[in-house]
């Protein structure tokens, strides 16, 4: 059992040496995991594990090898009929009442249609077609079921509301979070072009003896310009709705790019850019910054990162209007071209994984937008949009 878990590690790519293995050997002939899974999993993880980056691979292997191992977890579990733990409420449509939904019409018959409903409706409704309400397939309320619906008073399900009829409060992300940060700041290093430049001030001990060994042996200091990172890096950062699933993974690499990267400047936005962009996520109207200013302020030098699900109505990139918070007089897809074609190198990183990216619309409307330089937050994605974004050439 432990040989053969030992070459599915190193056929994963984790590079655990011999002498590791003997040593987890050791430890489990010493009766350390006292026969428990639980703890036969973290002795492994410790002693066979060097990096956080193959914790998953590790699971995955663990999780072959040793599944037929019982626990008392596992018995519990299988003594509970599947039904009990299947999640209730839901809707559940048959095809046509799918396409008769579907139908949206314009933006602007949607917003005439709910100045209807807030003039007649008297009462709660629960489960409708047409009234504002929860848990049905009508356009206006939470719960239910509408890819084309205003969303009221509840959180979002399917991404794909048109209209948010709340005020919008959203938290900084925590740009002090360590916990989980090491592998985005070490992916990060690789955002770096040294060059010396400015003032004389570093002490050049190689070009000082030489001019000593070139003066007969008299004393001859140098001094150079200090190596300077000249990469200058703008992050705009989606945050709020569907991007609080991600808040975590997003304050770690916040955390990590405030830490590795000397000149970083960032905003955020809600889903997409429009006309304004905010320094601080507790908006007030000073902490509101035109998106024009910010192009005329950051040269074409920087480079551009965005991250963001993408996940969204269509409404709001090909729509004037489109916005779920505010009027923009200009479609989504307007501010995202102008603010793209303004750098000569960006990416745009999504935290969701890129197998479910094609069942988004406004993703691969994004995808078409940026030339195809969307990848994902993961440590691999992270390592290939870099490298994207240090390609040299225009």
């Amino acid at each position: 059992m432990f040989v053969g878990f030992f070459e599915d590690l190193r056929s994963e790519g984790i590079p655990v040496s011999l002498r590791e293995f003997l040593d987890f050997l050791s430890a489990v002939d010493a009766d350390l995991p006292a026969f428990q899974v639980d703890r036969l999993y973290y002795l492994g993880r410790t002693i066979l594990v060097k990096h956080a980056q193959h914790f998953d691979r590790f699971d995955r292997v663990f999780g072959r090898r040793f599944r037929n191992l019982s626990t008392t977890s596992a018995k519990i579990r299988q003594e509970i009929p599947r039904d009990w733990l299947e999640k209730l409420g839901d809707l559940v449509l048959d095809a046509a009442t799918l396409a008769k939904i579907k139908k949206a019409g314009s933006l602007n018959e949607i917003l005439q249609e709910l100045r209807k409903r807030l003039a007649e409706q008297e009462k709660r409704h629960s489960g409708g077609s047409k009234w504002i309400g929860t848990q049905g397939t009508s356009r206006f309320g939470h719960g239910g079921f509408n890819p084309s619906g205003v969303r009221i008073g509840g959180p979002g399900r399917h991404r794909r509301a048109v209209k948010v009829w709340e005020e919008r409060k959203f938290r900084d992300l925590d740009g002090s979070r360590e916990l989980g940060t090491r592998n985005f700041k070490m992916a990060l290093r690789s955002l770096r072009h040294f060059t010396r430049e400015g003032r004389e001030e570093e002490f050049d001990l190689e070009g000082t003896i030489g001019a000593t060994a070139k003066n007969a042996g008299f004393l001859e200091t140098r001094f150079r310009p200090v190596r300077k990172n000249r990469i200058r890096v703008l992050l705009l950062l989606d945050i709020g709705g569907s991007m609080d699933d991600h808040v975590r993974l997003c304050e770690e690499l916040f955390s990590a790019a405030k830490s590795e990267i000397e000149h970083l400047e960032w905003f955020y936005f809600h889903n997409c850019p429009y006309e304004t962009l905010w320094r601080r996520n507790v908006r007030g109207e000073q902490d509101v910054v035109a998106t024009d200013e910010v192009l005329r302020t950051y040269g074409q030098h920087y480079r551009l990162v965005i991250v963001g699900d993408g996940a969204m109505s269509p409404f709001e990139l090909i729509h004037r209007g489109g916005s779920i918070e505010h009027w923009n007089e200009e479609p989504g897809e307007v501010w995202l071209s102008r603010i793209w074609s303004h750098f000569k190198r960006g990416i745009w990183l999504n935290p969701i994984a890129e197998e479910e990216w094609p069942y988004t619309a406004s993703t691969g409307m994004i995808q078409g937008i940026t030339g195809r330089k969307m990848f994902g937050l993961t440590l691999e994605g992270l390592k290939a949009g870099l490298k994207e974004l240090m390609a040299p050439g225009p």
